[in-house]
């Protein structure tokens, strides 16, 4: 399988880059592969090396994050102090990032809209979870109470361990060639249920066919043991002080091990892309022959 890692020579988070690197990276992305910067790492200020230990998640959630417009800090567990100093280095990352995204890809300015911040100091591998929620298995990202009626869902990525150590990820196949194999076995899209999924609060919005075909592609993939293990996939340790980017709810991944993380989501609108049909709403409307939110 060839690699869908693509590496880029950018080394800061305000650095200028040319259009031919910015048109460079849009295609890739749009492609369903992975912008990669081997030099591009986000320093701790010393003040904040002490928040390289697991003990301040609270237990309950995998990350400690910033949700949305809310900004509220989440998954954290110290005190008030503690928390606003917290709050602090993950939006200074939330700041280099989306400077990053507005130089890196211009085209998406304006349209580009900001969720959730997070930092996971958290082991990645060996943490006991359900087959659904097993983040080491190979996925494309969609959520069972979040319906994005087709929004991408775009990730920075930085490794800030402070011991060298990689994060440790599974790259699978193109989207196209995932979706051909799963589709053909997934439920059927039911209308009432969705609405009264809605109704009843369990989504916050209600499913179109499109949420629905993504969440149980992502629940098949996972929960295939044979395609885990024998799916057309690579390895790829990303360093320490190093930066990645994808559209993750195109580019198959798993997290097979790693610690210290610093991560931004954001969402972008189909109609945003400079080819909208090569997005997983796309390529799925053209497979089945028909509008899908």
């Amino acid at each position: 399988m060839q690699s869908p890692i693509a590496e880029f020579p950018v080394c800061s988070w305000q650095a200028s880059v040319e259009p031919a690197l910015q048109e460079r990276a849009q295609e890739i992305l749009e492609g369903g592969g992975v912008l990669y910067f081997p030099r591009l790492g986000f320093e701790l200020q010393e003040e904040e090396q002490r928040f390289l230990a697991d003990t301040w998640s609270d237990g309950k959630s995998k990350n400690i994050y910033l949700r949305g417009r809310e900004r509220n800090l989440r998954g954290f567990a110290g005190s008030e102090d503690d928390a606003l100093a917290l709050a602090a280095l993950i939006e200074r990352y939330a700041a280099g990032a989306r400077r990053l995204l507005d130089e890196l890809l211009p085209a998406y300015a304006g349209s580009l809209e900001p969720s959730n911040t997070s930092f996971r100091p958290v082991e990645a591998a060996g943490r006991a979870q359900s087959w659904r929620h097993d983040d080491t298995r190979l996925h494309t990202d969609a959520f069972p109470s979040k319906p994005t009626h087709g929004l991408r869902i775009l990730r920075v990525f930085c490794n800030v361990n402070p011991a060298g150590r990689p994060r440790q990820w599974r790259v699978g196949e193109p989207f196209p060639d995932m979706a051909r194999r799963f589709l053909p076995r997934l439920p059927p899209y039911r209308p009432w249920l969705a609405t009264a999924m809605h109704k009843l609060g369990i989504t916050k919005r209600r499913r179109s066919e499109y949420d629905h075909l993504m969440l149980h592609l992502h629940d098949a993939q996972k929960a295939d043991a044979d395609y885990q293990k024998d799916a057309p996939q690579g390895n790829m340790p990303f360093p320490a002080g190093s930066t990645w980017i994808c559209f993750s709810d195109q580019v198959l991944h798993a997290v097979m091990g790693g610690q210290y993380l610093l991560e931004q989501t954001l969402h972008l609108p189909v109609a945003a892309l400079r080819d909208p049909g090569r997005s997983p709403l796309g390529i799925l409307e053209k497979m089945l022959g028909r509008t899908l939110v």
